[in-house]
């Protein structure tokens, strides 16, 4: 049977036999019918013989008629949607070497945030479209036919024609702009070698303030019109990230300019596009009146990490999307050095932790996957863009940096740069690099972390003179999991003098304790010295379950304040997942807090909070007799930090201290501190008159909002409509994201279930559907659940439309805005069904 385009059907990958090498492209965005045309000229390489050429296009409407391969004619055009691909095929085999294939086609610019789409912005109180590209994963294809896959890197010389007073944004430079008549023809340089998921385009009104890198690059952030002041805590940030990042990779950063934009409708929080830069508008833009402080350090982290992606990822590119995480993990590890650099009195590599926990929390389900996922097809991607590519994959490169030694690790890295410039590679060309260059084990250390999903947990146990370990997977259910990995071991004892670091290499070990003990005797009484501390400032991918001799050795001294900021967060994070699990008592997890109550630094405090509201979360649904009890006790132990920071703001005070104002007043509100809500409830309604009070600053007013939610009812709704009337009135993001936050706080399950309407109307970007998701009370989580489960999200017809219900479905099942996993955070039913009263022993 003769070949057909039927062969090419149900395939995970598009075939090699021809590849490109350069695009040539021309586009026609028309923003007031949401249409766009366009013609591509793509220089290809065929390698081995074959008749057809596949390639992806996916909700584009291709011309066949206007389909070339030099002077070829096609006898075959097939467009199968459900693969997402377009096959050509010729009356005879295409000969070997280079040709062109060129076509023209039409689209649709999309309100579905990928693609080539549009976000509607005001400008002189006018509605209007602006044209946007996001195309990782997989969605270039939706723009333009293209070998859509990250191996196919190729050069880009893109043209674009636009209305004349309109701003045209892409990758590269402008060679130059022809005008005729309304409209302009913007010329582009020819990008270097790059994957379709990083071409960008942006079109619309912006102003924009620039500056440059100590190498002379130009560095640009597009705000909308009025907005650039907001620009600059981003901007300088920027310069600075690339600035470190050149001496970092040992490599000049590639591109001759570097644009940043703020984009009013974004899924994601950022896209690294090469040389642009895009983001929601919370993600790049800060206002020292209007931002909080964990706004700024967010803009901060979330610049730095795209603006590494420029070499890890960009410059450097996964061959799949199997080795994601070599992207996203890298991009956030490196982010956080950059930041410390910029900004070491935010201490970032102890809030680094914040990372470090969302990966271990996720990964100890037994629902989770390895770091490194086999991808079969393209509509698989989006699910690995959560807390395991980036989180995880970020704590075990800290993890092998820390081994390996900063200097040698870095220096690897650079030759691994270096090496794949322009080009591909998998996780084990990375190892291949990093065991050259440092003569360490890495690959066989690294792939029992990469390859199989979870981690472990040790166990620690003193005998003697010798420390017994012992290792098991870690499962948040309390079950036993069949995992074992090499795991890079440090421990010291009473100080951080002297300390051990070693490889655990099967299930158990021992070692001695003059190994790693200072240079005083251990004494194994009550001294404050009587302390083993393993997982050294929490380097390490682990648990550490402690006996009872060692935990109460570390309780003395947290107490004691003997142990680093690290540290202190690691034990109380570690005991809460394993009280979880059922391995060690509530008692003892509430006893352990209590040594914290005299704590007063934000970066220990921000877990000990976050445990407090995981405890009452859970006693809540499991032991609703003393929940109460449990509730005041965690009050008592947030309140004298509350007090110190108390409510109004003080002269020379630090970022940290404006950050754990923010943590307790919140923590407080949610755990139904009465005086703390009453507080609360004065200065918004002091705000509510007068938006400029300086009784309210950004930073209070997420607990003040959650505080009036509480006295909202049915019969009393006065504060939930007040607060959307803020929500209707304020044109910043920022406000807009704590507002959302807000109103499915409250204690009312029909003014929560009215919230979660809200949520689909057209009020509210589908970006930030996850905000009011978030925020969903304790009292509500039934009724959410009930409400959001896709078969009733499905007959909410009155609600919104078919179109809009598709694209939250589609954004509540992305990993990007992670809205299950937040509402299955919230409602606790597995774990709260293990926790019972036994586990209060």
């Amino acid at each position: 049977m003769a070949e057909s385009s039927e062969q090419f059907r149900g395939q995970s990958r598009l075939p090699r036999f021809a590849e490109p090498f350069r695009y040539d492209l021309l586009l026609r965005p028309d923003l007031a019918s949401c249409t766009f045309s366009g013609s591509a000229a793509v220089a290809v390489a065929v390698s081995a013989p074959t008749r057809f050429l596949v390639l992806n296009a996916a909700e584009l409407s291709v011309d066949g008629s206007s389909i070339r391969f030099q002077d070829w004619v096609p006898t075959e055009v097939a467009q199968f949607e459900e693969d997402e691909i377009l096959v050509i095929g010729f009356g005879q085999e295409l000969p070997i070497g280079e040709g062109v294939i060129a076509m023209n086609f039409t689209g649709t610019l999309n309100d579905q945030m990928r693609g080539f789409y549009r976000s509607k912005y005001e400008y002189k109180g006018e509605s209007r479209n602006m044209a946007v590209t996001q195309f990782e994963a997989a969605d270039a294809r939706r723009c333009f036919p293209c070998w859509d896959e990250p191996a196919f890197k190729a050069k880009f010389k893109l043209t674009l024609e636009v209305p004349a007073e309109l701003v045209a944004l892409s990758n590269m430079p402008v060679v130059k702009e022809t005008a005729h008549g309304p409209l302009k023809t913007v010329y582009y340089e020819e990008s270097p070698l790059m994957s379709t998921y990083l071409v960008a385009i942006v079109v619309g009104l912006f102003d924009y303030i620039e500056s440059s890198t100590l190498e002379g690059t130009k560095v640009r952030v597009y705000t909308q019109v009025g907005k650039t002041s907001q620009g600059k805590f981003a901007l300088d940030g920027g310069v600075k990230s690339l600035d470190l990042y050149k001496d970092y990779f040992a490599t000049p950063y590639p591109l001759p300019k570097l644009d940043m934009i703020a984009i009013p409708d974004f899924a994601a929080g950022a896209m690294e596009n090469y040389g642009l830069v895009t983001y929601r508008e919370s993600a790049l833009l800060y206002d020292d009146q209007l931002s909080s402080a964990s706004n700024k350090q967010q803009v901060a982290i979330t610049v730095a990490h795209e603006l590494a992606h420029q070499w890890f990822g960009n410059l450097v590119t996964m061959e799949w999307w199997t080795h994601l995480w070599l992207n996203e993990g890298f991009a956030s590890w490196v982010s956080y050095l950059a930041v410390e650099s910029v900004f070491p009195e935010w201490n970032n590599w102890t809030q680094f932790l914040d990372e470090t926990t969302s990966g271990l929390r996720l990964d100890a389900l037994a629902e989770s996957h390895p770091i490194e996922v086999e991808v079969n097809h393209a509509s698989e991607i989006d699910a690995i863009f959560d807390s395991i590519s980036y989180d995880k994959g970020a704590s075990v490169i800290r993890m092998l940096q820390s081994y390996l030694g900063a200097d040698r690790f870095q220096k690897a890295l650079a030759s691994y740069i270096k090496k794949y410039a322009y080009s591909n590679a998998k996780t084990e060309d990375l190892w291949a690099v990093l065991e050259e260059e440092t003569g360490e084990p890495v690959k066989d250390l690294m792939t029992t972390w990469t390859k199989q999903q979870g981690y472990p947990v040790i166990f620690a146990k003193l005998n003697g003179e010798y420390l017994e370990l012992e290792q098991a997977q870690f499962l948040s259910d309390g079950s036993s999991g069949t995992g074992t990995w090499i795991v890079p071991m440090t421990s010291c004892c009473g100080s951080y003098d002297v300390n051990k670091k070693f490889l655990l290499k099967g299930k158990t070990d021992k070692i001695h304790i003059k190994d790693f003990a200072a240079s005083q005797s251990v004494d194994r009484g009550t001294g404050q010295n009587s302390w083993i501390k393993l997982n050294i400032d929490q380097t390490g991918f682990y648990r550490v379950k402690y006996d009872d001799e060692l935990a109460a050795g570390l309780e003395n001294a947290v107490k004691a304040k003997k142990l680093s900021l690290m540290d202190m967060i690691g034990i109380v994070e570690d005991s809460y997942a394993l009280s979880v699990a059922c391995k060690q008592t509530l008692t003892s997890l509430l006893r352990l807090l209590n040594a914290y109550r005299h704590e007063s630094d934000y970066t220990i405090l921000s877990h000990v909070t976050s445990v407090c509201l995981g405890v009452n979360k859970i006693s809540t649904d499991a032991t609703p007799d003393l929940s109460r009890d449990i509730k005041q006790l965690l009050i008592k132990l947030l309140l004298l930090a509350a007090k110190r920071v108390g409510w109004d703001p003080k002269d020379g005070e630090s970022h940290l201290d404006v950050m754990l104002r923010s943590l307790l007043l919140i923590a407080l509100v949610k755990l139904g501190h009465d005086e703390t809500i009453t507080e609360g409830f004065r200065r918004f309604h002091i705000f509510l008159e007068n938006r400029k009070s300086p009784l309210l600053p950004p930073d209070n007013r997420k607990a003040a909002y959650l505080a009036v939610m509480r006295t909202v009812s049915t019969s009393s709704r006065a504060g939930y409509d007040a607060l959307l009337k803020i929500y209707r009135e304020t044109s910043e993001a920022q406000e807009k994201s704590r507002i959302l936050g807000s109103l499915s706080s409250c204690p009312d399950k029909d003014i929560v279930v009215e919230a979660l309407n809200f949520m689909l109307t057209d009020e509210v970007r589908n970006q930030d559907a996850f905000y009011v998701l978030g925020g969903i009370s304790l009292e509500g989580r039934e009724v959410a659940w009930a409400w959001l489960k896709v078969s009733d999200l499905l007959t909410h017809g009155d609600q919104c439309s078919p179109q809009r219900r598709h694209l939250v479905i589609r954004l509540c099942k992305g990993s990007l805005s992670v809205v299950w996993l937040v509402l299955l955070h919230q409602i606790h039913w597995v774990i709260a069904g293990n926790w019972t009263t036994a586990n209060l022993c």
